[in-house]
């Protein structure tokens, strides 16, 4: 070769376009199922704001009437509440606690436990009526409820005279039949308000309903206050005349009858001159009692008829 003949100048090299590098691909990240559920917002479209606003409208009412049905339902429910509350208080515990005492003597009641609190010893020993002289429950109707085998728990023809001897401003006068000391003795307090009235009428109503007269007249007797602690006829015989209930005779069955309205005022066993005078009378008064029949829903030996 020729160094003397041209070299015919290099051409510059034109640039290849490069080829891009592929990628990986990555594979979408999965949706949780809380955004699976999720919907997309609705984005009201102009034109659209007068539809939405109707339909805001009637969520919000739907709300209120929800709000007002939750409302009337508590309102229900507290009165549902109410409701059962009073059943239980003046029904249902009332009506179940009678009806055991009609079986069950109480051990004892509010009057003792004041007693015991003011100091003195309570002595109460219930007996069946089959163990009480029927001396005193002729002498106990004859002094307190002469009407007893014949009223339902109330005499009004008491009440009425009460009632006019009151007005008249004489020495006061009760009206209370022993079906009515038996609730009040029993069931209640011995205050006198309008409250503790009220529900001895209620208790007496229910007594005279569930009990028979002589399961009413023997509660009375083992229940009644014969003063100095004494509680029920068979305390007060062995406290006042050493003997059991059963014995006591016809005079000594009117003085305890004599002494109920204030037995810690009076005594049965040592008698003053307004005792004395009382205790014959109910004797004569017991005598009425008996040829009269008057305690025949009590005594058998007295529920035989008069003859024509």
């Amino acid at each position: 070769m020729n160094s003397d003949e041209e070299t015919p100048p290099e051409q510059p090299s034109t640039p290849q376009p490069e080829t891009p590098t592929p990628r990986p691909h990555v594979p979408p990240r999965p949706q949780s199922p809380r955004q699976q559920a999720a919907p997309a917002p609705d984005i009201p479209m102009p034109g659209e704001t007068r539809i939405g606003g109707v339909r805001a409208g009637v969520g919000r009412k739907n709300i209120d009437l929800d709000l007002r049905r939750i409302k009337r339902r508590k309102r229900f429910g507290y009165i549902i509440t109410a409701l059962t509350v009073l059943l239980v208080a003046f029904i249902v515990a009332p009506v179940t606690w009678v009806a055991v005492y009609a079986f069950v003597d109480p051990p004892t009641n509010v009057l003792m436990m004041r007693r015991a609190l003011e100091g003195e010893t309570i002595r109460h020993r219930p007996v069946p009526l089959a163990q009480v002289s029927p001396h005193v429950v002729r002498a106990v109707i004859a002094a307190e409820d002469n009407n007893f085998c014949s009223h339902s728990g109330f005499d009004l023809e008491a009440i009425q005279d009460a009632m006019e001897s009151n007005a008249r401003g004489g020495r006061r006068r009760g009206a209370s039949t022993i079906s009515q000391q038996v609730a009040k003795n029993l069931f209640l307090w011995p205050d006198q308000s309008w409250v503790r009235k009220g529900l001895e009428a209620y208790f007496t109503v229910l007594i005279e309903a569930m009990w028979p007269k002589r399961r009413i007249m023997e509660a009375y007797l083992n229940i009644a206050e014969w003063g100095d602690g004494n509680f029920g006829i068979e305390a007060a015989a062995q406290a006042r005349f050493g003997i059991s209930a059963s014995r006591l005779s016809q005079l000594q069955a009117a003085r305890l009858a004599a002494v109920l309205p204030s037995p810690n005022r009076w005594r049965a066993d040592r008698p003053g001159p307004y005792v004395q005078r009382r205790s014959a009378m109910l004797v004569a008064r017991a005598r009425t009692v008996k040829n009269e029949h008057l305690a025949g829903c009590v005594l058998l030996l007295d529920n035989a008829r008069r003859p024509k």
